[in-house]
């Protein structure tokens, strides 16, 4: 009898977790002033990471972050989130605009970034859609805060 109760809670346990998160993995794309490439792993039910690649002004950019979500508005499978990261791009200042770098000048640049976001998992197709802020200061480099970079992502979800 005890072994028979422990196999049910531990199933029912188990169904819970499994049905608590709208997805494990989600990979896409990712549109605003940058454009490039998300991939979105969660760790736990609420922690996530994320890694972008994207490009802007003929350059490139690889961001790593670390995100907490939680339910948005008691909506299913609304959740909004916010966390940290890093980044390291370059790009070469030909192609910005005179505010953003000098001409002839290439931009190698470090820094942190925020972000605060919220997405929405459908559950008829496995279609992730998420709208964030991203905002990051250059440490070296081009150093100074960007504030510019909010985006929407479609993910494919599994």
């Amino acid at each position: 009898m005890k072994k028979t109760f422990l196999t049910l809670t531990l199933a029912l346990i188990i169904l819970v977790t499994i049905n608590a998160q709208d997805y494990k993995t989600g990979i896409g794309f990712r549109g605003g002033l940058t454009n490039g490439l998300t991939v979105k792993h969660f760790m736990t039910q609420s922690r996530a990471i994320e890694g972008l690649l994207a490009t802007r002004w003929r350059g490139f950019e690889v961001t790593g972050l670390y995100e907490i979500h939680n339910q948005a508005f008691d909506v299913a499978r609304l959740r909004w989130y916010y966390g940290f990261g890093g980044h390291i791009g370059f790009w070469n200042g030909d192609y910005t605009h005179r505010y953003w770098g000098d001409a002839g000048v290439t931009y190698t640049v470090v820094g942190i970034d925020g972000v605060l976001g919220i997405e929405y998992s459908f559950k008829a197709v496995p279609i992730n859609l998420g709208l964030d802020w991203k905002p990051a200061l250059n440490i070296t480099g081009y150093t100074g805060f960007w504030g510019d970079g909010g985006a929407l992502s479609i993910r494919f979800i599994f």
